[in-house]
């Protein structure tokens, strides 16, 4: 091997690229308006629903359940009537609507147990799920911290003292931005290799490449680092502007070890985007077998589910996979902010799949464009 046909093979494909609008727009896409929207935008996230009261009693303690409700999570309530109700819900003006019964704080002094109708539209399936929670919980402590000013409530014998770590605000965008990121890299990773190999086969490129003093896996190599630099430099890009400047989000863990992960997995993915053209025949075919390869990996690395709730024989399966071993060391540096001590495993990991992957699609692209010859 020459390290300056690899070299030169590599800017060749840093130039092709940089003519391709579409693989530009993908990239700036992927790595700025795509992290922000899942962030901000999941859909387990309670945001800015629309909530109606009716308001029946208009006692102090009925008042103080209505003022309970402000953003982010929920509008201003709008004060309504109970006739009002079912035709603005039928609209789709509100999601919640709270009717709160005449006579409701004078029961529940008494010692009764008022109930307090809440209406929910559940053809918003992800607010209506999660509204619902917050707005019994909400509610319950509204009347619980007023009832402890009028009668003795007893205390629970144990107390639950609850700390959250890494997130303690529990912010969802948090999780949502981090995990958006490792998903894109290994995402482009495999697109821009795959596409960089099947448009030179289309233009009739791959045939200059032959008769010319180089060899396959000089070739495949000028891919590899080409494209998995691009990657690095917008996985880093987004992380530092994107991810902890628009969003906020804290990173706890070395930036630099991060990005010597992310090198790593940039080699495995890289590889396996250029077995995968060699499989395919024209773009289209390659689009398919994208889908077929990328959903299973980010669905079961454990970026969106944890592993633990997947059957055993998946996660065993999953092992094989390097994203799974590279959402585990992302994790431990992005979010615990964990050195190398803590996550030599996965590095090591990710060198063996990245190295067997590489020579698996060095063999194929060999046989590839040997029957072009």
């Amino acid at each position: 091997m020459r390290a300056d046909n690899v070299l030169h093979l590599g800017i060749k494909e840093l130039r092709s690229l940089a003519r391709d609008p579409i693989m530009l727009v993908l990239i700036v896409y992927a790595f700025s308006f795509s992290i922000y929207t899942r962030a901000t935008a999941m859909p387990e996230t309670l945001n800015q629903a629309p909530i109606a009261v009716v308001n029946e009693d208009r006692s102090p303690l009925s008042w103080r359940i209505v003022s309970a409700f402000y953003p982010p999570y929920f509008l201003p309530p709008k004060l309504i009537t109970q006739a009002e109700m079912d035709a603005r819900m039928d609209a789709g003006l509100d999601t919640f609507a709270l009717d709160i019964p005449p006579g409701f704080q004078r029961d529940l002094l008494r010692g009764r147990r008022p109930a307090i109708q809440l209406n929910v539209d559940a053809t918003r399936m992800s607010q209506a799920f999660t509204g619902s929670g917050y707005i019994r919980t909400i509610v319950e402590g509204e009347v619980r911290g007023f009832v402890q000013r009028y009668r003795d409530v007893a205390e629970p014998a144990v107390g639950l003292a609850l700390r959250a770590r890494f997130n303690p605000l529990l912010d969802k965008s948090w999780f949502g931005a981090v995990m958006s990121v490792i998903d894109h890299i290994t995402m482009l990773a495999i697109v821009l290799t795959g596409a960089a190999l099947i448009r030179e086969r289309e233009h009739g490129t791959v045939e200059h490449l032959l008769v010319m003093p180089v060899t396959p896996f000089e070739i495949m190599s000028g891919k590899v680092w080409s494209m998995g630099l691009v990657v690095l430099a917008a996985s880093a890009f987004s992380l530092l502007f994107v991810v902890q400047g628009l969003l906020s989000v804290p990173i706890e863990g070395s930036l630099a070890l991060f990005l010597a992960g992310t090198a790593l997995h940039l080699f495995a993915t890289t590889s396996m985007g250029i077995y995968l053209a060699t499989l395919a025949r024209s773009m289209p075919q390659f689009a398919l077998l994208l889908m077929l390869v990328l959903l299973p990996l980010q669905m079961l690395s454990g970026a969106s589910t944890p592993r633990e709730s997947m059957p055993e024989a998946v996660q065993y399966i999953m092992l094989a996979a390097p994203n799974t071993h590279f959402v585990m060391l992302a994790q431990a540096i992005l979010y615990r902010g964990a050195g190398l001590a803590a996550v030599w495993p996965q590095f090591l990991a990710i060198a063996a799949i990245g190295t067997a992957l590489f020579g698996l699609a060095l063999a194929r692209f060999r046989r590839t464009i040997g029957t072009m010859a």
